[in-house]
């Protein structure tokens, strides 16, 4: 019998009315605003009322560095939320949305896979309940503002060489990476050189995953720098009296949204920026509200630990103050045999040797997650190619860095095949937490970027020119030194060279640009070639996906 793909597992899922799932966590039906039959979104007073309640526990899901093997953090995810439920406790699920980017691109969907996903997996894949338009389109509004304002006489005395805010769309398009604008002549404007962000590296989408509710949105919107004058003087959103109608385009997109999984657990997909060239977590208030509504709560962090795990207790937890009871570290036995140096087309044969070398990366990653003071168990995401010998070598492995592995069925079985994991969760997340973020907010900003590449990329150093180093001073003097720091850098290798796999030590990691979000309250590191606005590969998934006779998508997965 052929195996069922993603889309047809989802199809055939049996869903409840979302005011079903809504009322299983004491979410009223008229504090939901539905879209369609089989989502909402969570009124914003209902939100408030919930203040003073205590909190669940907050498990992350992290994993090793993504390989072409593929990893399945987000079927994980979903997975042991699934099983947390089947076990009696009452869990709920955190996870980002989907940008239209990489479905289209190479990466695919962000909604799990096989009996382990999130549904409807078509919606959230792609306009879901118009989140990322809505942030796109306020991110848009300021560029447009900052043009019409220089046009009629610029009051602010903006110098349009030192204008940093670029334009945004939820696209991968790298013909538009660098731009001029307002050619055309005098009716145009004054020409400058400007370029596109991807809408998930935008600071609009940083600042509504950060804000605590609509007044907090909308005062973190005002304070975007958008640029400087010729005495490097900051010009800030709220000058351009822009923060108000970007707040009011972001309204209703600020309410998280409520789905289930195909079991019909709750799940929350809100926000998402990518964890490679942003800080790569849901939205704080919808992980806020699903603590007071569930005792356990299971999240994810884009990409490996060493980019979303570390953002996530870095930047997330401790701008929001939140305590993690435990991690799950994902990793697949072809991943594992890829890091250590199998080729795709060679992963289904039994290479145990290689896994052992390969199984360095994990290592790392534990270590890594362990620094913070959080305690960790491994998942492992089952293959049907994976052989006794393999697995049993990466619980062995895993064993000896002093974390317990688990084999997990969840993509062929559901809730079944993650049972024992979720019972583990549960045990480690009793223990008080001993988190920590890794540095102090008073550490100088180049500092905390060296802290970060030698603690958990383990670099020898980082390079960067005296230009960098200048403006990070000049920041620390305008009061900007207690933010933490956003690494951007890619997510396939803890070096700048996404070749090299993995566990690598003694590299440098350079820094090419710094950018200050003081809206969302980080500052920027872009670490080697990575790009804030990615490009399509050179057979996009876009060529697959069509409507078939009968109006349903087709290729998505």
């Amino acid at each position: 019998m052929a195996v069922q793909t993603d889309i047809e597992i989802a199809r055939a899922a049996r869903k409840k009315p979302i005011q079903e799932i809504g009322a299983g966590l004491g979410i009223p039906a008229e504090a939901l605003i539905p879209y369609g039959h089989d989502k909402a979104k969570v009124d914003q007073g209902f939100i408030r009322g919930l203040e003073g309640r205590p909190d669940g526990k907050l498990i992350l899901v992290t994993a090793i560095n993504p390989t072409p093997a593929g990893e399945g953090k987000t079927t994980t995810t979903v997975g042991l939320g699934d099983g947390l439920n089947r076990i009696g406790k009452k869990a709920v699920i955190c996870i980002r949305e989907a940008s239209l980017g990489p479905n289209f691109g190479m990466k695919g969907g962000a909604a799990g896979g096989g009996r382990a996903q999130v549904v409807p997996m078509e919606d959230m894949n792609l306009h879901f309940t118009g989140d990322f338009h809505a942030i796109t389109a306020a991110h848009n509004l300021l560029a447009a503002m900052i043009d019409n304002h220089i046009y009629w006489g610029n009051a602010l005395e903006l110098d349009a060489r030192r204008i940093t805010w670029r334009r945004g769309m939820d696209m991968n398009d790298r013909a538009l990476r660098d731009t001029v604008v307002n050619l055309g002549g005098v009716a145009n404007g004054f020409p400058r050189q400007t370029g596109f962000d991807i809408t998930v590296a935008s600071e609009v989408m940083a600042i509504l995953c950060l804000a605590d509710d609509l007044e907090d949105l909308e005062r973190r919107l005002g304070r975007i720098v958008i640029g400087y004058r010729r005495d490097k003087s900051p010009v800030y959103c709220r000058d351009l009296k822009a923060a108000g109608a970007m707040a009011v385009l972001l309204k209703d997109a600020m309410q998280p949204n409520l789905v289930q999984t195909i079991e019909n657990n709750p799940a929350f997909v809100h926000g998402g920026p990518f964890a490679n060239i942003a800080h790569g977590c849901n939205s704080v208030i919808a992980t806020r509200t699903a603590l007071k509504l569930a005792d356990y709560v299971v999240t994810e962090a884009g990409f490996g630990a060493d980019l979303g795990a570390e953002k996530f207790f870095d930047i997330k937890c401790r701008l929001a103050g939140l305590k993690p009871s435990a991690a799950v570290v994902v990793a697949t036995v072809r991943a594992l045999k890829m890091n250590g140096g199998v080729a795709r087309e060679d992963l289904g044969r039994e290479d145990v040797e290689a896994l052992r070398r390969g199984c360095a990366n994990l290592g790392r990653h534990i270590a890594n997650v362990k620094g913070f003071g959080v305690p960790v168990v491994v998942a492992i995401n089952h293959f049907t190619t994976d052989t006794e010998a393999e697995i049993e070598a990466v619980r062995a492995y895993a064993a000896g860095q002093g974390a317990e592995a688990f084999l997990c069925r969840h993509w062929a079985e559901g809730s079944a095949g993650i049972e024992d994991l979720a019972r583990k969760v549960v045990e480690l997340a009793e223990a008080p937490s001993m988190f920590a973020p890794l540095y102090p907010d008073d550490m100088p900003l180049f500092e905390k970027m060296e802290t970060v590449a030698r603690r958990i990329y383990h670099a020898h150093d980082v390079i960067a020119d005296h230009v960098i180093r200048d403006q990070l001073r000049t920041w620390e003097e305008a009061g900007y030194g207690a933010l933490p720091v956003c690494m951007a850098k890619t997510q396939y290798s803890f070096t700048t060279d996404a070749a090299i796999r993995g566990a690598p030590e003694g590299h440098s990691i350079p820094i090419r640009e710094v950018r200050l979000a003081a809206g969302a309250g980080f500052v920027v590191a872009i670490c080697g070639e990575i790009r804030t606005m990615p490009g399509l590969p050179s057979q996009p998934a876009a060529e697959l996906i069509h409507l078939d006779e009968e109006g349903r998508i087709e290729g998505l997965f």
